[in-house]
């Protein structure tokens, strides 16, 4: 059975998101399985409660350091931050460069590493993401297919023109390719892709940890590009 995690944030589509006052992780990962329930639908739940690891300097401190590529993250299993099920971590981070990050268990085990190379690096037109799971062979994907970002290219003047007049009327405007298809050597494994609330991540193998899965979806969706809305910048 496949599943489907994504990021949710209670009235963002409605635009009457709000942080609450009583303290609550307020963005959620949900989690959806393939197999459908009785009278049609799939099974959907809150899988856990993401937010930033601040460091000791704040929101201030935390934007400085992402700015340099860093990302660190905690996943809870309840609203109010009494038992963790995974931190993401830096191992290592260069502006505009290759990043490596690592997720932990609750208790500090390393659950998968990730590792993300941005266009034009290491030889590769592509963004390019590699996990490395546990005990599980390393899926690679990249970002978009090769097909969609010619005719991105091609039609780029003709984007441009869109996002000017979607900007004037305030519409949604053209995007480049975000879909990604990680492979292993004899399967393709996970794909991102165009769901429901935004972009989700599906698990098309059963041997993914969800708390990777669920990482993996922040990781990515903090990388939303230049006309996404990455979920982790506010101040």
């Amino acid at each position: 059975m496949s599943t489907t995690v994504w990021i949710h944030e209670p009235g963002r589509k409605s635009g009457k998101a709000e942080r609450p006052k009583d303290g609550r992780v307020w963005r959620e990962i949900r989690v959806a399985g393939s197999r459908e329930r009785e009278g049609g639908g799939s099974e959907e739940a809150t899988l856990g409660y993401l937010e930033r690891d601040l460091p000791s300097g704040g929101p201030e401190a935390y934007l400085a350091a992402r700015k340099e590529g860093a990302r660190t993250f905690l996943l809870w299993a309840d609203a109010y931050r009494q038992h963790l099920l995974a931190r993401v971590v830096t191992r290592s981070a260069t502006k505009g460069g290759p990043a490596v990050f690592e997720v932990l268990g609750a208790r500090g085990e390393t659950l998968a590493v990730v590792s993300r190379n941005p266009a034009l690096h290491g030889g590769h037109g592509r963004s390019r993401w590699t996990v490395e799971q546990a005990g599980r062979p390393a899926a690679v994907g990249v970002k978009g297919h090769l097909f969609w970002w010619w005719v991105w290219w091609l039609l780029l003047p003709l984007w441009v023109a869109i996002a000017v007049g979607s900007f004037v009327a305030g519409g949604d405007i053209a995007r480049m390719p975000r879909s990604i298809r990680w492979k292993t050597s004899q399967e393709e494994v996970l794909v991102w892709h165009s769901g429901t609330d935004d972009f989700a991540l599906t698990a098309l193998a059963d041997w993914w940890d969800p708390r990777v899965t669920a990482a993996l979806a922040a990781l990515v969706k903090s990388y939303d590009g230049w006309l996404g809305t990455p979920w982790d910048e506010g101040k």
